[in-house]
């Protein structure tokens, strides 16, 4: 016998991206994940808007950082983090300052 269910036999309950993310931010270790992958990606929104802003391209903040190019590109995409030492870097070159609060 075929224990598969039919579509009319599966009963699906749908749930919105923000009704997931509150639920699961109930969790003290996704909320946390979370937080920090919302502040990263902010970070990457704005060394873009800080470098369009000055009207930079990525190749002159990277050759001014002394980092490929292609590293500005991923940070800004949010496909990758960065650490203190590149941020550090890629603010003195934006005239910025990295401060803690």
């Amino acid at each position: 016998m075929n224990n598969t269910k039919t579509n009319k036999e599966i009963k699906l309950k749908w749930h919105s991206l923000g009704h997931v993310v509150r639920e699961s931010s109930k969790d003290a270790t996704f909320k946390r994940a979370y937080d920090e992958e919302l502040a990263r990606l902010n970070m990457a929104q704005k060394i873009r808007a800080l470098r369009a802003a000055k009207r930079m391209t990525q190749k002159t903040v990277a050759d001014r950082a002394g980092m490929p190019q292609s590293v500005i590109a991923r940070i800004e995409s949010g496909t990758r983090g960065m650490s203190l030492d590149t941020l550090g870097k890629i603010a003195a070159v934006l005239g910025r300052k990295i401060e803690l609060v």
